[in-house]
């Protein structure tokens, strides 16, 4: 299973998603973004806007932005 997280660096909502990620003991790959939204292509390409945090779970075929959405994610499918 691949999961990557498109976070920055000192952003408090990819720290949750971290977290979340850490605690349920799930493997994953972290891509450090640039603190730049004009910068931030490669997280445009994958999900279609340049926010973060965002996680891709190939496995399951899911991207998915917005930190709360994702800490549900984390909870209910990969925990």
């Amino acid at each position: 299973m691949a999961i990557t997280l498109y976070a920055l660096d000192g952003c408090p909502y990819c720290e949750a998603v971290h977290d979340a990620l850490r605690e349920a003991g799930v493997d994953y790959e972290t891509t450090w973004v640039e603190a730049l939204h004009s910068k931030r292509n490669e997280v445009k390409r994958v999900s279609g806007q340049r926010g973060v945090p965002v996680i891709v779970d190939d496995g399951r075929g899911v991207t998915m932005a917005e930190s709360e959405n994702i800490l549900q994610y984390v909870d209910r499918t990969l925990a």
